[in-house]
């Protein structure tokens, strides 16, 4: 049975895979600082959620998995806002 919930997580794992890039590929460029704003919405949640597991009293391989998404959720938050923010720089009228 383990074998087969394997294989199955491998398969949603490759689909979404597939379907995450079909969507991103035909995106119009207008929407994507929108889309970016929205992604830096979803990365401040993960913050809160690895800031959860990082902090536990005990020293486990969830603190290690959580500390690992705070600095990854961190630096896409951060990096996000400043791509967000250059973009919409380049509509303004000088």
């Amino acid at each position: 049975m383990e074998t087969f919930e394997l294989l199955m997580q491998i398969y949603v794992f490759v689909l979404a895979i597939f379907v995450g890039f079909e969507l991103i590929t035909k995106v119009p460029p207008t929407l994507h600082t929108p889309l970016m704003s929205g992604s830096n919405a979803i990365s401040g949640i993960t913050i809160v959620g690895a800031l959860i597991s990082a902090g536990l009293e005990e020293f486990t391989i969830s603190t290690i998995l959580g500390l690992v998404a705070l600095i990854f959720a961190t630096i896409n938050v951060v990096g996000g806002y400043l791509v967000t923010d250059r973009m919409l720089k380049m509509f303004k009228k000088k």
